[in-house]
């Protein structure tokens, strides 16, 4: 059974950051300035409550939360498993995928192959430096505008491999 209303309180904090967030991703809807102005009224005094309705009945908006990691113009999206760059979709094998999504979600942070061996490899398998070097090599070629110069996925010699975070 749906529920007619819902009350959610909103201290300062909460509405400033929220305000600050639709500002900052300014998302394509007509009643976005509306709901600007509406958190402005609300922090301003103007006004002691907000009420938000959905126009149309909202079942659309079910399956809309997005999963997914942005890095230029490459996206991942873990529940469906695709990979787009410039929104073309990369066909990638189940490890490929696995490192690559183990990799973004942790930009930034540096892993040893063997780092990346434990993350990925539920069961056993034969570890070895070679294997997992294939595995970059081949998903910088998917992946990458240049392998040679990559943009994604950056080795740190001596240590590893690392998801850019300057994208």
């Amino acid at each position: 059974m749906k529920k007619n209303a819902s009350f959610i309180m909103l201290d300062s904090a909460l509405a400033k950051s929220l305000y600050d967030a639709l500002k900052a991703l300014h998302p394509e809807s007509k009643n976005f300035d509306e709901l600007l102005q509406g958190l402005e009224d609300l922090m301003e005094g103007e006004v002691a409550t907000l009420m938000l309705g959905m126009a149309g009945q909202g079942e659309h908006l079910v399956n809309v939360v997005d999963d997914g990691i942005y890095a230029g113009a490459l996206e991942i999206h873990p529940k469906s498993r695709k990979v787009l760059l410039q929104g073309n979709e990369v066909n990638l094998t189940p490890k490929e995928f696995d490192i690559l999504h183990f990799l973004a979600k942790n930009k930034g942070e540096v892993f040893t192959k063997e780092q990346i061996f434990q993350a990925v490899w539920a069961e056993d398998y034969l570890m070895a430096d070679s294997n997992i070097m294939a595995f970059i090599r081949k998903l910088r070629k998917k992946i990458e505008p240049n392998p040679d110069a990559p943009e994604y996925i950056l080795t740190i010699w001596g240590i590893g491999y690392k998801f850019t975070d300057r994208i």
